[in-house]
């Protein structure tokens, strides 16, 4: 299995379509998630616009390094954000891709926006979906959407199902609720590697991280930023902020999606990250 090193930590990624020379899209996920949420059709959508895709598992999660031998630090901390940028860019190094596209959904979207800052010369464009500046005054979150957000971890195949199910009734897009594909891929996610305490390290290192105001408004990189019009998690106003602040961004409202993927989203989703990453002209409503 290929793995990417930073020190210490293993990360684990994979290369899908095209040669070293082909455009690369480098794919981050968010919190609790392993890199098949990004799924092999869908990226394979990716691939046929003429991508070479790479998705990986961040740390404490899936197949990548996990602390749970690991102590926190003064702040309560495993790692910061900043670490796992650092992932990112060993993945890049791993793979020879000297620029890549970068597209980052929820905290992927936050390690991207840094990634960005912070190595701009490693980010041909960004694409920061369904995130945040980490401003706590645009993030709203709807009153079901935190209690569901903040409920006890699962501990078992059947308890992490029904937290997986549970979640996506409230911040999942409404019209493409799927009760029985949501099991499938909880069951998927479960026997891969199940490891609740990784999602809870990995919310310690977004609550440690300060806002990234001032950081985005020196931003000089092509981005687009990506919201679903039904996300009860992270509203769509982060989104507005999110492209208001950086340099040129462009923002693009998608009706009737939450704080989630579902298949029948992947079309759409695929033309805008393949067009932003391939310079295709696009014009989204004001």
């Amino acid at each position: 299995m290929p793995f990417a090193h930073n020190d210490d930590v293993d990360i684990y990624y994979e290369v899908m379509g095209g040669g070293a020379d082909d455009p690369t899209m480098l794919l981050i996920n968010g919190l609790g998630s392993q890199c098949i949420n990004f799924s092999e059709a869908w990226c394979a959508m990716l691939v046929a616009r003429g991508l070479r895709v790479i998705r990986f598992d961040n740390r404490d999660m899936g197949l990548s390094t996990h602390f749970s031998d690991r102590r926190p630090d003064a702040d309560g901390a495993w790692y910061s954000i900043g670490d796992m940028v650092d992932d990112a860019v060993a993945v890049l190094d791993s793979v020879e891709a000297r620029q890549a596209h970068v597209v980052g959904l929820s905290m992927g979207g936050m390690i991207a926006q840094m990634l960005a800052i912070t190595a701009p010369a490693r980010v041909r464009t960004l694409c920061s979906v369904m995130s945040s500046t980490g401003e706590p005054e645009y993030l709203y979150r709807s009153p079901e959407a935190a209690k569901q957000f903040d409920a006890p971890a699962p501990h078992d195949l059947d308890s992490h199902c029904e937290a997986w199910a549970a979640g996506l009734r409230v911040w999942g897009s409404p019209e493409f609720a799927d009760e029985a594909r949501w099991r499938r891929e909880a069951e998927r996610s479960f026997e891969r590697r199940f490891d609740p305490a990784g999602s809870t390290r990995q919310s310690m290192a977004l609550a440690t991280a300060p806002p990234r105001a001032a950081l985005l408004r020196s931003l000089d990189v092509p981005t687009l930023v990506v919201h679903g019009a039904a996300d009860t998690l992270i509203g769509p106003d982060a989104g507005r902020r999110t492209a208001a602040l950086i340099r040129g961004a462009q923002f693009a409202l998608v009706e009737g999606m939450g704080h989630d993927y579902p298949p029948e989203l992947w079309p759409r989703l695929s033309d805008l990250f393949a067009d932003h990453a391939l310079g295709r002209r696009q014009e989204f409503p004001g």
